[in-house]
């Protein structure tokens, strides 16, 4: 039996209220994290994923406070990244009703941060966030794409592929692909860049970035995400998760 295409909203928080943008520039306000995480458990999400977006640029850890309140409305597993820096934070977030973590700039500045976590919770646990965009003029990798940190807004000069590689041999259980240059704009997801990915890592791979009609859901699926994860197309009323998973099961592949 084929598994499940998850169709996952994301919720980008700064300071207590989701925001969405275009290449995170230009945020616009899109409500309340709390009321929007029970409004999609409602309406179908597969899991519901919450980043902090301001917190890795303050150096803050993640609004916990939030988190609770979020986990409190929703029945389905949730995700929650953004300011993650130790295994002491996971755990805190864990105890607040996170399912599952998300690491981003914390694992670029110490790499064995993976490892720590994924012993001491579990693969299962551990969501690697990777905000990448192909390199910009001054900037070369191997693959072409390099990470960023910091929200997308510092350059970091790392292969994006060979980074991917690596979280996962070291114990990430999932990666999150975020393709800093579709971010909001709603043209599609990077295919090429998740298509590489998906040729060099085992485990689930959400794609995130881009989505603007219910076709992009299914490239991305034919590309080979497990996952789909879109935030302005469901806050702004664009689509509705019923009618991303309408479509990914008309193009054969199994919703819940």
């Amino acid at each position: 039996m084929a598994v499940a295409i998850r169709v996952i909203p994301c919720l980008d928080v700064d300071h207590s209220r989701v925001v969405k943008g275009v290449n995170f520039q230009n945020l616009r306000d899109a409500g309340d994290p709390v009321e929007l995480a029970a409004h999609y458990t409602v309406k179908g999400a597969d899991e519901i994923t919450f980043l902090d977006v301001s917190a890795s640029k303050e150096g803050r850890a993640t609004m916990v406070q939030t988190v609770q309140r979020c986990a409190e409305q929703v029945f389905v597993p949730l995700t929650v990244g953004g300011g993650v820096r130790s295994v002491a934070d996971v755990e805190q977030l864990l105890g607040a009703g996170a399912d599952k973590v998300g690491v981003n700039t914390a694992a670029i500045a110490d790499p064995n941060i993976v490892d720590r976590i994924a012993k001491r919770f579990g693969n299962q646990v551990l969501v690697i966030s990777v905000d990448a965009r192909r390199c910009p003029d001054g900037v070369e990798t191997a693959s072409g794409f390099e990470l960023t940190t910091h929200g997308g807004t510092r350059s970091t000069g790392i292969d994006a592929l060979q980074w991917c590689s690596e979280v996962t041999s070291r114990g990430a259980g999932e990666i999150l692909l975020n393709s800093m240059d579709a971010d909001g704009v709603r043209t599609g997801f990077d295919l090429e860049m998740l298509g590489q990915v998906r040729s060099r890592v085992s485990v689930p791979l959400i794609a995130s970035g881009g989505a603007g009609k219910v076709e992009h859901f299914v490239e991305a699926a034919r590309a080979g995400a497990d996952a789909v994860l879109a935030a302005s197309v469901f806050h702004f009323g664009h689509l509705t998760i019923a009618q991303v998973k309408s479509a990914l099961r008309e193009a054969g592949y199994e919703v819940r």
